[in-house]
C-alpha cells in the first residue's frame, strides 16, 4: 500500500514532531507532506524521509514569520496532491487534517488538538479584545472555524492524544474518536530512585496559556527555589526583575534538562494542556507533578501517587498544593506504573491496529 503522512509544519522538534517521528517508525516507506520545512531542525528519521511541501514553503520570511500566513493555510493544505495513495495519516494541530484525499483513500487523523486559538482558548491567546489587530483576527477566526468544521468530514477516523482533546472533537466536529496516548518514552525505560535537591522545576514554552506568570508569583511569595527552563514570546516580560530564588535557563542541552528533572523536588505545571509530555517526563525521573486540575494532566498524573492537583489558578491554591506534595512519600513503583502507559512501542502498535481495523 502507498501511504502519505501529513504534518502541519516542520520547523523544530516539539511534542507534535515526536508523534510524527513515531508515525514514520510505524510506516517506514510513507511519504511526508507539510506546509513548511526548515531542514536541519528535525531529527534524522524525519529529515531522511522524502518531504513534499505546499506553496507556502516558498513564501518570503517563512523561517521567522510562517505563523503570519495562517489565512493561507487551508488553501495550502488543500493544494497537496495525494492522488495514488491508499492511506493518508494526518498529524494535525492546525490544518493537516483538512487535506483532500481521493474518494477511495482511507484517511485517519491523529488530532493533537483542534485549533485552540480559534475555539475554546481563543481569548487565552488574544486577551486584548480591542484594536485593529483583534478585529482582523476575529474575521480570520470566523473563516477558520467554518473551514475547520467542513474539512473534518474528509476524515474517516479520528484518533487523539487524550479524552480532553476528544471532547473537543465531539463538540466541534460532532465525531467519535479513539484515544491513543502519544509516545513519550521507550518500552525499556526504568524509573530509578534519584537523590532529590531542594528546588522545583518548570520546563515550558513562554506562552500566555502556560501560566508561567502564576508560577513566578507563587514562588516569589513562598521563597522556595524554582528553576525555570524555556523561552518564547513572553520571555522578556516574564524574566524581567526575577527574584533571586527563581533561576531562568534558556537553550541548555537536553542532557542538562534531564539532570534537572532527576534532582527536582517537584515539577510545576500550572497551565491547561491538551496532553502535556513534560509531566510524563517528570514522572519518568520520579519527580512528582504539581498540576492544575484540568486538561490532559488529569489523564497522566495520579493524585497522591505521582503528584497532586490544585483546583484554582491562584497563588494560594498552587502553594497549598506544593505543601501537600511535600507531605507525601512517593514510591518509585507508582511512577513506573504510570509511565508504562506512554511508551513509543504502545503508540506504534495502537496506530497500526487502528489503521488495520478501519481501512
Amino acid at each position: 500500500m502507498k501511504i502519505a503522512i501529513i504534518h502541519d509544519w516542520l520547523t523544530g522538534m516539539r511534542g507534535g514532531e515526536v508523534v510524527l517521528d513515531s508515525l514514520l517508525k510505524a510506516y517506514p516507506t510513507a511519504d511526508l507532506f507539510t506546509l513548511f520545512y526548515s531542514k536541519g531542525k528535525l531529527n534524522g528519521r524525519i529529515e531522511n524521509r522524502r518531504v513534499t511541501t505546499a506553496f507556502t514553503d516558498r513564501l518570503p520570511f517563512k523561517e521567522k514569520y510562517y505563523r503570519y500566513y495562517l489565512p493561507l493555510f487551508p488553501t495550502a493544505i488543500e493544494s497537496l496532491d495525494l492522488k495514488g495513495y491508499d492511506i493518508v495519516l494526518s498529524s494535525s494541530h492546525c490544518v493537516a487534517k483538512g487535506v483532500i484525499p481521493h474518494p477511495n483513500t482511507f484517511h485517519m487523523s491523529y488530532i493533537h488538538s483542534p485549533m485552540r486559538y480559534v475555539w475554546d482558548m481563543y481569548y487565552d491567546y488574544f486577551p486584548n479584545r480591542s484594536g485593529l489587530k483583534f478585529f482582523l483576527f476575529q474575521t480570520i477566526a470566523n473563516y477558520l472555524r467554518t473551514w475547520d468544521v467542513a474539512s473534518s468530514q474528509r476524515v474517516d477516523y479520528f484518533t487523539c492524544n487524550s479524552h480532553f482533546v476528544g471532547k473537543r472533537i465531539q463538540k466541534y466536529y460532532r465525531r467519535d474518536y479513539q484515544v491513543i496516548p502519544p509516545p513519550c518514552l521507550s518500552e525499556e525505560f526504568r524509573v530509578q530512585d534519584y537523590s532529590k535537591e531542594d528546588y522545583y522545576l518548570m520546563v515550558s514554552a513562554f506562552a500566555p496559556y502556560k501560566k508561567i506568570d502564576l508560577a513566578i508569583e507563587a514562588f516569589t511569595k513562598n521563597k522556595k527555589k524554582l528553576v525555570l527552563i524555556g523561552g518564547g514570546q513572553e520571555e522578556t516580560k516574564l524574566t524581567k526583575n526575577l527574584p533571586s530564588n527563581i533561576i531562568w535557563k534558556k537553550g541548555i542541552p537536553r542532557q542538562e534538562v534531564l539532570d534537572y528533572y532527576k534532582k527536582a523536588r517537584g515539577f510545576i505545571f500550572p497551565g491547561v494542556e491538551d496532553f502535556g509530555i513534560t509531566p510524563v517526563e517528570s514522572q519518568a525521573y520520579a519527580t512528582p507533578v504539581i498540576a492544575f486540575g484540568q486538561g490532559g494532566a488529569l489523564e497522566t498524573v495520579i493524585p497522591g501517587k505521582t503528584g497532586v492537583f490544585f483546583k484554582e489558578q491562584t497563588v494560594e491554591s498552587l502553594n497549598l498544593a506544593i505543601q501537600e506534595s511535600e507531605s507525601i512519600t512517593y514510591k518509585r513503583t507508582e511512577f513506573q506504573k504510570s509511565i508504562n502507559r506512554f511508551t513509543e512501542e504502545k503508540f506504534v502498535s495502537e496506530i497500526r491496529k487502528a489503521v488495520d481495523r478501519h481501512k
